[in-house]
């Protein structure tokens, strides 16, 4: 019998490889390059996801220790960045290689002070040229992505005249077009937008309420895109191209944290904890002047931490607060309740994200368990779940990137493979 040629052998199974892949569906691409995704809402294109775990969990491709905190990571080709907190003396970012977890390189910034559930907070935001970080005292970095020096720094706190939030600052920037935005809110100042390149003032807005943990989300409302924001006071939007303010909409809540859900068509979803419950808002305009109509007002169930996730024309969010067991709620656009998981899952304040295959990746924070769920209006169904992570207050947000997902807890980071074979 004649043996096969090596290269035969080898484009007989590249072509085996291209048809499991054309037959499966699967779509693993992207970055996942600042807090909640490409977009901002939590969302990831990607397709052919598992939709049950295997009987002994998803493969773990990699762990590192990490010290205490909440932020999340960003993902950007192939490398992942992260903020660590060390000794209450330093902050770090950490960037690992996606594939093998190894340590690649890192930058830290001398830092001490105590904070109140100690650890990192935010998201960094990488692109091409740069990656830019925030840390929980208000230090604002931009760094070379390849050379790893520090382009430009400020302090949001200091310069801005803010006052520190209890839980230390808290907030992700955000990239927009050339600008990286930060939120200092002081009594002078809302909303700050900054020469990626040079830290260059681009436009500041006018206050409208003292910093909470609210990241700043981009919503185009109108044809008019625009930043919105939380504080104890309740919504504030800023015309993107210049910080000036375009409308507002009380919704008290003492500790704000989640920014608004986008729900289409002038649309949005505000919710919060501390018993400030949700609402949907019908915004509008006419000539230069912009209208807010409250269509909705949920009494009492809010969601805590994290911004509601949308598949199709349905809100599902996690809203256990201090006051409350609600678990995974189910809203319809109108604000009526259509289910909620209370105590059975409890699923309590962690990330979640929606994927191309219309399935939810959510993280119970008081149990480390992984779930994957089905949305639908008719009831809760989960999918699969695996044990993945310990401790407590497994609160930080989840990042997924080539079939990749990161999750971390108060000691470990770990990616998980979560592409279906």
């Amino acid at each position: 019998m004649t043996a096969m040629k090596p290269h035969r052998l080898n484009q007989l199974r590249l072509r085996s490889l291209l048809f499991a892949l054309a037959v499966s569906g699967a779509t693993f691409a992207g970055d996942w390059p600042r807090f909640m995704g490409p977009t901002g809402d939590g969302v990831s294109p990607e397709k052919g996801l598992l939709r049950t775990f295997p009987a002994d969990g998803p493969r773990v491709l990699w762990r590192v220790p990490m010290g205490p905190g909440y932020g999340g990571a960003a993902i950007f080709q192939g490398k992942v960045y992260a903020m660590d907190r060390v000794d209450r003396q330093r902050d770090v970012l950490r960037c690992f290689d996606l594939k093998t977890g190894r340590e690649e390189w890192s930058f830290s910034y001398d830092c001490p002070g105590r904070i109140s559930h100690d650890g990192s907070r935010s998201t960094p935001a990488v692109n091409d040229r740069f990656v830019f970080i925030l840390g929980p005292f208000g230090h604002l970095h931009c760094l070379d992505r390849r050379t790893h020096q520090v382009v430009w720094k400020k302090n949001i706190v200091d310069d801005y005249g803010a006052k520190k939030p209890r839980w230390a600052v808290s907030h992700s920037p955000v990239p927009y077009r050339e600008w990286i935005v930060t939120a200092p809110l002081s009594d002078t100042v809302g909303l700050v937008a900054l020469d990626q390149a040079t830290g260059r003032e681009v436009w500041k807005s006018p206050p409208v309420g003292p910093m909470a943990y609210v990241t700043p989300k981009l919503v185009t409302i109108d044809g008019v895109e625009q930043f919105t924001i939380l504080t104890p006071k309740g919504v504030a939007a800023f015309r993107a191209s210049d910080g000036a303010l375009l409308w507002q909409y009380a919704h008290p809540c003492k500790i704000p944290i989640p920014n608004v859900t986008d729900l289409g068509q002038g649309r949005l979803f505000v919710t919060g904890g501390y018993k400030a419950g949700s609402a949907i808002i019908q915004v509008s305009r006419q000539g230069d002047d912009w209208q807010v109509k409250e269509i909705a007002k949920i009494a009492d169930i809010g969601g805590h931490c994290h911004p509601g996730l949308v598949y199709q024309d349905h809100i599902y969010v996690l809203c256990n607060t201090n006051e409350r067991a609600d678990g995974l709620v189910c809203f319809d656009f109108n604000g009526k309740l259509l289910w909620q998981t209370k105590r059975d899952p409890y699923l309590d304040k962690g990330g979640s994200i929606l994927t191309g295959d219309g399935l939810i990746y959510i993280m119970d924070g008081r149990t480390g368990e992984l779930h994957i769920v089905e949305p639908s209006p008719a009831g809760f169904k989960s999918l699969s779940k695996a044990k993945l992570l310990d401790g407590r207050e497994i609160w930080g947000p989840l990042a997924l990137s080539n079939g990749h997902l990161v999750i971390r807890d108060q000691s470990q980071m770990k990616c998980l493979d979560v592409r279906a074979r």
